[in-house]
């Protein structure tokens, strides 16, 4: 793992309280996902917020969803933060 996959993977664990073990897990287990797929892209986010121990309102979780299957999800992380911080 590179220094800043590390430094990723530690920002993620002090702000979440999730394993980056598990992070990675789900990053592997979702690598050949077709993410245009809503079914796939709904249980993968809904399988991230109970690993976050965070609770998500049906309709943020139709506005990710959609954002994913539509490609239109933002690509900087300002961009990211806000979509999440709706």
């Amino acid at each position: 793992m590179s220094e800043l996959e590390k430094d990723l993977f530690d920002k993620i664990k002090q702000s979440t309280n999730v394993n980056p073990d598990d992070v990675y897990r789900v990053a592997e287990s979702v690598r050949h996902a077709d993410f245009s797929d809503e079914q796939t892209v709904r249980n993968l986010v809904q399988h991230l917020a109970r690993m976050a121990n965070k609770r998500i309102s049906k309709e943020k979780e139709d506005q990710i969803v959609q954002s994913i299957t539509k490609n239109n999800m933002p690509v900087d992380m300002q961009s990211l933060n806000r979509l999440f911080k709706r």
